[in-house]
């Protein structure tokens, strides 16, 4: 199929007002925490030049702070610090090396932010305190609104100068501009609240004065929030209204779009994969019913043929695919070329983008190890190819046998199961979960492609490699359960104890009363409960910290479980520490208080920390041979690190 008939908009150019895009692909604007006090670094350029590279029609930066009060983290472009000159240069010359236009978004958190780094009070429309932050704003006053205008204009102005093609003002799910809008942030009674034409004042001021700042020859864009998600916040008809303003003014090129809050509805902006791809494209959708100015849609496009029929369906002229090129900085230049099925597809999953950020770390990617190492040299090419066996097709193995065969290395991957995967490809087995087995496809893909042999249905022992003439072996054969001290004594009549991965392999789960012991706090105990209750039994988690699958939060799942988990009957118990086995039964003990209690249940799954499963490492050694232990089966981790590993070793040998 050729790629004009595959792709009927995606790869079509378009105007934007002064400049003109190759295609209709955005890298939109989102946080990287690459900063170094305050200023654009090296790794920003490195960064944007892969996915230009990789042939991206726009990217758009994080935002750049207008404001000395606005400093709500840690490695934030402080774009009012002349400084950051240097930084932008870099970050444009090398983009522009590819023939990409790149715009810089600029924004004032608001009342989204505490004073911890700045030290000065926040400053918002009215003194209204944000559920995440909690910290009470300052009410800017006339003069300060002055200054809030006065600073987009200077750092817009400062961009141009530092060889950015446009601008494109953050108006959306983190910006003292979104709080003007909503009623829900904006309390006001004088010129400035109100009504929405009044609310709405501040926006087009500052259209007005960074068009001034960066004349007819630069792009401008605004970001409009299209549903707040909030009670007594913006909806998407107060946006259009909002939208046909902006249009109104004849001095924007391009309308962007978001949903969510970047605190309360924080899980709606960068949706995990619960969420349906496209579920926000009513909001571009709406807005280009009014205005005609180009409207660019989100909202978790996965591959280039869901991105192409948002523009055949007419919701959007652009398309942000953020995630999508996070993983794959090459995402439309494969799809441009007829490689579609060669793009590594986002898995959603927000470990190591979202995530990351959330733990103040820079941007990385579960499957990605290049993303946010882009200004580290590739590996090169093996001075002397070498037989190498990786033992266990998991994430870490096939990601090994990857790297190792890319520098010329001749690779034979041997797994024991029926078909690749390890633990990822019993995560991808629970409900919701399906698109976590991405990881292990794209990688599988990879190998197929490089011609990598992967035996299956094989449980190794060291006379089989021994056997397959390796100059060194890969040993990424996981882990294995471990189970706690009060599972020693089992009287008679105790329930049926099990480990999550036995549920997930088949074994079947005696009686209906379950408890589920959640003391890894992610997605392994979570998911096997959704799992159980789906199949009628009655569900219980029990968990010693204060929250069921408590980081669950810093990937933006733990709301939608909430819900689910509400509507499946499953009882979330916090706090609860299981202490014995009893005929019928556990005891528990809650760890605040001491107190204990037991529970009647048939079966007890354990989500709980494996241990290495490295005994033929061990036996390989003891023979000599070259052995290099990762993955679980090194130390048991979540999948990135057994990517990291993978990526690691293949580099080295």
């Amino acid at each position: 199929m050729s790629r004009s008939t595959r792709y009927e908009l995606l790869f079509t150019p378009l105007a934007v007002g002064p400049i003109r895009l190759a295609n209709r692909i955005v890298f939109s604007a989102h946080l990287t925490n690459y900063a170094v006090d305050g200023l654009p670094s090296e790794q920003h350029a490195a960064y944007y030049a892969e996915r230009a590279k990789g042939g991206a029609g726009l990217i758009i930066t994080e935002e750049h702070s207008t404001h000395a009060t606005d400093w709500p983290y840690e490695k934030l472009i402080h774009g009012f610090n002349p400084a950051v000159l240097e930084g932008y240069r870099r970050i444009t010359d090398a983009v522009h090396a590819h023939g990409t236009p790149i715009l810089a978004q600029l924004n004032h958190n608001g009342g989204q932010a505490s004073s911890m780094y700045s030290r000065l009070p926040v400053w918002a429309p009215s003194p209204i305190a944000d559920p995440l932050f909690r910290e009470v704003p300052k009410a800017v006053t006339e003069s300060e609104i002055a200054q809030i205008v006065a600073g987009y204009a200077d750092v817009a102005a400062r961009c141009i100068e530092g060889g950015f093609d446009g601008v494109e003002l953050q108006c959306s799910h983190s910006s003292i501009v979104r709080q003007f809008l909503s009623k829900a942030t904006n309390r006001r009674e004088d010129r400035w609240g109100g009504a929405l034409e009044h609310r709405a004042r501040l926006l087009l001021a500052l259209i007005d004065a960074v068009r001034d700042a960066i004349g007819a020859d630069a792009a401008l864009g605004v970001r409009l929030c299209g549903d707040e998600l909030v009670d007594n916040g913006t909806t998407i008809d107060e946006a259009v209204e909002v939208a046909a303003m902006v249009e109104a003014t004849s001095k924007v090129d391009f309308l962007n779009t978001s949903i969510g809050v970047a605190t309360a509805s924080l899980f709606a902006i960068e949706a995990s994969m619960a969420v349906r791809p496209g579920y926000a494209l009513f909001i571009p959708s709406a807005i280009r019913k009014r205005v005609s100015l180009p409207v660019i849609g989100v909202g978790r496009f996965k591959d280039p043929l869901q991105a192409d029929r948002a523009l055949r369906e007419g919701h959007c002229d652009l398309v942000g695919i953020v995630r999508g090129q996070i993983a794959d900085a090459d995402f439309a230049r494969k799809a441009r070329s007829g490689h579609a099925e060669d793009v590594r597809l986002c898995l959603s999953c927000n470990q190591e983008c979202v995530g990351r950020m959330g733990l103040n770390r820079w941007l990385g990617c579960i499957e990605n190890p290049r993303t946010g190492r882009e200004l580290q040299a590739r590996p090169l090419l093996a001075r002397r190819p070498r037989r190498v066996v990786v033992v266990g097709a998991g994430p870490a193995g096939l990601q090994a046998a990857v790297t190792a065969s890319r520098r010329g290395h001749d690779v034979v991957v041997v797994e024991r199961e029926h078909d690749v995967g390890g633990q990822v490809a019993l995560a991808a087995r629970v409900p919701g979960r399906a698109e976590f087995g991405d990881l292990v496809r794209n990688l599988a893909r990879e190998l197929a492609a490089l011609g990598v042999d992967v035996i299956t249905s094989v449980d190794a022992d060291a006379d089989t490699i021994e056997a397959l003439g390796p100059d060194a072996v890969v040993a990424a054969t996981g882990s294995l359960p471990s189970f706690p001290w009060w599972a020693g004594n089992r009287p008679d009549g105790s329930p049926q104890l099990l480990d999550v991965t036995e549920v997930l392999r088949g074994t079947a789960v005696e009686g209906r009363r379950v408890l589920v012991v959640d003391e890894l706090g992610f997605h392994q105990a979570t998911s096997v409960a959704e799992l159980l209750a789906d199949r009628g039994l009655a569900v219980e988690i029990a968990s010693p910290s204060l929250v069921v699958g408590q980081d669950l939060g810093v990937t933006l799942d733990l709301e939608q479980f909430w819900v689910r988990a509400s509507s499946k009957g499953i009882v979330q118990s916090t706090s609860t520490l299981v202490t014995a086995l009893r005929p019928g039964g556990v005891d528990v003990q809650d760890v605040r208080t001491g107190a204990s209690a037991h529970r009647d249940v048939d079966a007890v799954v354990l989500a709980m920390p494996g241990i290495p499963n490295d005994a033929l490492a061990t036996s390989l050694r003891a023979r000599g041979k070259e052995v290099h232990v990762i993955g679980d089966a090194r130390a048991p981790r979540r999948a990135h690190a057994a990517v990291i590993d993978g990526d690691r070793v293949g580099a080295v040998l």
